[in-house]
Formats: structure tokens, C-alpha cells, sequence
């Protein structure tokens, strides 16, 4: 087992005699083990950050360009290792932990050019003596906590555009996936960032996040996670009126109309639902299905879905792995339970694979396609975390708008359809952040990612994700 450390201010700290345990999902078995972190530690590295950020905040947008580049080549150079990394504590396919390696570094890139491209503007006064000047600052010391489920890109597309701006960061990774946040750390120090300006802690998420959030030179708090967690965090940072971006929880609506491309529809299905086994904050949870196409859209889902192989992503034809833990794999097997006792049908579901014969070493949860959702069913409305297709038929298009509507979260929503008018009229009237139209997988760097309602606050990618890291300053002139 591999003891790793935290970085901060330039240099690897060792942790206590009681460390966090990482597992591999696909085995059980430990992997490494990260420190805890101290209250006092994190405050610590509070203090280096923010030393840090006197001079980097001062650094030229091309210097900061320069640096973020480096990163980004150094990630790439090292892209075998890191996928690697991945699926050993995340447990997703090797082939989809090198496409999330790809997609992070794509943040990088993004910003190391977006560094250059932050700018004022002079504004016309209204007094012939006068001139007024805005400026874009950069906020501070930014706390970015980041989720299990894909541990090196949500780490990149907080980062990069804070260090673009001119931030300091300290990076809280999720402690069931700590591994691909150091392998970052390496390649920062390895880009030859200044001390301090990038940071790391782990340990007990309460702790330190109660010590981020008490520090008044932590100016922002930026995560991905749970909305539960996000509640208290938006709660918590209203003492010292912290800067706060969310990216929370989502129930994304798959609509299928009749007009839609049937074989689009399917493999657009299985991108939006089975990436990561379907642990994704923009997986689609509830499939509403047009009534005329219901029975050929099952039954190509059925064909696809017993081509898929589930096991150990370190083997090269694995499609699907493992769900993260116990507890993931607990709400999953809850949903399905209460759906089928409430009346819904098993279309098809999978067997999970077997590791040395015992098919509980891993936690496997096989395909699942359910039929007959209603909204008194668990899975209707709690977000799944897990590969199960619940679907449901429609018939009229205001009915099923008004259904995917109806929701507390916003985040993603898809839907399919060859009619132009309608793809338009429906993508306006879906309350979420993101619209797949006829599109599965509609995530990239250059576009701005976020929700409605209780999916979040803010945006991440494009130059929509580096303004919650400015200031905008306005200084009027007396000639």
C-alpha cells in the first residue's frame, strides 16, 4: 500500500498515524492511504496560498498562460498513467478514464489561452472631466472541493480558469478518490508553479470544510457535489459573504419523440446513461418514451445493452465497471426494489460479473431497463447514480415538457426529435442549464456547464467560467 501525501506551499506533507484508506471498487481491496489533514494544517495552508497569491495575482496574463500550457502538455505526455490512476480508484473503464483525462486537460488548454483574453473597458462619462475605468481582478484564495466521480476532470475545470485569473488554490479532493488529485499535484510542481499558488488537502471533508469556510482570506468556495452538501456550504459561507459556485445534484428528463432517429435516440441513450455507470450529474434518470415507439426503442436498448461487458476496467474490453461503494450500490438496488413493488416491469436486466467466482468482490450492478415509471416511485424523482433505464410513455408534447419540468433540479435534459420547430420550441421551454438536442453527450471546455433551481449556482467552461474567479473594479478619474 502506497502512504502519499499532501501538497502545500511547494513541498510533500506527511499526515498523521490515522490516514484515509483508498479501495478499488472493482476488487475492494486498498490501494494507498492519504493523510488527515488537521484544522490547524488547512489553516496553514490557507496562509501559503494566500502569501502566494500577493505575487501571483501580480504575475502577466502571459506568464500565467505559459505555465498552464506547460501543464497541459505534461498532462497529456503522462495521459497513460493518469487513466490509469483512475480506474484503479475510481474503477470506470480505462478507455473512458483516458477520455476523462482528455476532457480535463481540454480545461487547461482552454484557459491558458482564456488568461490572455480577460479584459476592462473604458466607459464614456458623463462629465467632460471625468474618464471611468473597470478593471477584472482576480478574487483570491479559492477553495475548490471536488467529487469522486470524475476526480481529474473536476479538479481541471476548477483550477485552470482560477489560476488563469491570477487565484490561488487549494484543492479538497473527495476521499474516496484522493489518487488522481496528487498525480495533478505531481505535474504542477513539475510545471514549476510557484509555491503556494496551487495547493492540496485531504482528510475529513467536515473539518476542512469548516476550516475553509471559517477563513476570512478564503475569498471563494467552488464545488461539485451533492445538493445536500451544497445547501450547507451555500449556508455556511454567509458569514463572511464568501463567493460561492455549485454544481449540484440533476434528474435529467430523455425525451424520445416519434419523429426522432430510433438508432440516434438508442446510442444516445447509452452515452448519456451509461458513462460511468451512470454516475453523472448530467445522466439521464427519467426516460419519457412517445407511446408509437415505446416497444422498438426497449427492445434496440435490450440488443445494445446485452453487447456491453461489465468487470475490472484494467482489462481492455470491459465497457461498464463498477459503481463507487457499498452505499452507491445500496440506492441503486433501493430504487429498483421500490419501483417493482410499486408496479413497474423488468424489462431486461444483466448479470453482474464475476470476480474469482464471487460476484460481490466488486459493486457490480448490472444494466437494468424498468418500464411502467410512475411519479410515486422512488426513481421518478430521487437522482439514481447507477446504470437503470426507468422509462415512461407520452403522447402529447406539452404533457411531457410539463413532466421533465417537474423537478427541483435542472441541470441536463435531452431529447430527440427530426422536427426543427419542435427541437427549438422544446429546448427553450426544458427548465435546465443544458439541452442535448439530439445530442448524448453535449459536455465540452469551450461551453458553459451549470444548472436551474437546485442544480446549482454559476457556470464552469467558456469565458462564462472564469468570471466567478474576477472581480470587476470601477475607477472613476478626475482630470
Amino acid at each position: 500500500m502506497k502512504h502519499l501525501k499532501n501538497y502545500i506551499n511547494g513541498a510533500w506533507v506527511a499526515g498523521t498515524s490515522d490516514p484515509l484508506v483508498v479501495h478499488n471498487p472493482a476488487t475492494g481491496e486498498i490501494i494507498a492511504s492519504v493523510p488527515k489533514i488537521s484544522t490547524e494544517g488547512v489553516s496553514a495552508a490557507v496562509e501559503d496560498a494566500d502569501r502566494a497569491f500577493r505575487l501571483w495575482s501580480k504575475e502577466t496574463a502571459d506568464t500565467r498562460s505559459k505555465y498552464l500550457r506547460r501543464l497541459y502538455e505534461l498532462i497529456l505526455e503522462n495521459e497513460q498513467e493518469l487513466a490509469t490512476t483512475i480506474t484503479l480508484e475510481q474503477g470506470k473503464p480505462l478507455k473512458e478514464a483516458l477520455g476523462e483525462i482528455r476532457y480535463g486537460a481540454s480545461f487547461v488548454a482552454w484557459y491558458s489561452e482564456e488568461a490572455k483574453r480577460i479584459s476592462g473597458e473604458i466607459i464614456p462619462a458623463s462629465d467632460k472631466n471625468k474618464r471611468i475605468m473597470v478593471l477584472k481582478q482576480p478574487i483570491g484564495v479559492v477553495a475548490a472541493i471536488t467529487p469522486w466521480n470524475f476526480p481529474f476532470a473536476m479538479i481541471t475545470r476548477k483550477i485552470a480558469p482560477a489560476l488563469a485569473a491570477g487565484c490561488t488554490v487549494i484543492v479538497k479532493p473527495a476521499s474516496q478518490t484522493p489518487i488522481s488529485a496528487i498525480k495533478i499535484m505531481e505535474l504542477v510542481e513539475k510545471a514549476g508553479f510557484p509555491k503556494g499558488v496551487v495547493n492540496l488537502v485531504t482528510g475529513e471533508a467536515s473539518s476542512i470544510g469548516k476550516a475553509l469556510l471559517g477563513n476570512k482570506k478564503v475569498k471563494k468556495i467552488t464545488f461539485t457535489g451533492s445538493t445536500e452538501v451544497g445547501k450547507e456550504l451555500y449556508r455556511n459561507s454567509a458569514d463572511h459573504v464568501k463567493r460561492i459556485s455549485l454544481e449540484l445534484g440533476g434528474h435529467a428528463p430523455f425525451i424520445v419523440f416519434d419523429d426522432g432517429d430510433l438508432q440516434e435516440s438508442i446510442n444516445g441513450a447509452l452515452s448519456s446513461k451509461f458513462r460511468n455507470c451512470g454516475q453523472a450529474c448530467i445522466s439521464s434518470n427519467r426516460f419519457y418514451v412517445h407511446e408509437n415507439i415505446l416497444p422498438r426503442f426497449v427492445k434496440g436498448l435490450i440488443h445494445k445493452l446485452k453487447s456491453l461487458r461489465q468487470g475490472n476496467g484494467l482489462t481492455s474490453d470491459t465497457d461498464l465497471g463498477p459503481l463507487i461503494d457499498r452505499k452507491a450500490y445500496q440506492k441503486v438496488e433501493e430504487h429498483v426494489s421500490d419501483a417493482l413493488s410499486k408496479g413497474a416491469k423488468l424489462e431486461y436486466q444483466g448479470e453482474a460479473p464475476k470476480i474469482d467466482g464471487d460476484s460481490k468482490s466488486g459493486y457490480y450492478y448490472p444494466p437494468t431497463i424498468l418500464s411502467g415509471i410512475q411519479p410515486h416511485m422512488k426513481i421518478y424523482s430521487e437522482e439514481t447514480f447507477g446504470p437503470v433505464i426507468p422509462i415512461m410513455a407520452f403522447t402529447e408534447e406539452g404533457d411531457v415538457v410539463s413532466m421533465a419540468n417537474d423537478s427541483d433540479y435542472g441541470l441536463a435534459a435531452y431529447l430527440y426529435t427530426r422536427d426543427l420547430s419542435r427541437g427549438v420550441r422544446v429546448s427553450e421551454a426544458l427548465e435546465y442549464g443544458i439541452v442535448g438536442l439530439n445530442d448524448g453527450a453535449p459536455s465540452a471546455a469551450q461551453a458553459p456547464f451549470g444548472g436551474f433551481k437546485e442544480s446549482g449556482i454559476g457556470r464552469e467552461g467558456g469565458h462564462f467560467g472564469i468570471e466567478p474567479f474576477l472581480e470587476t473594479k470601477y475607477i472613476s478619474i478626475g482630470l
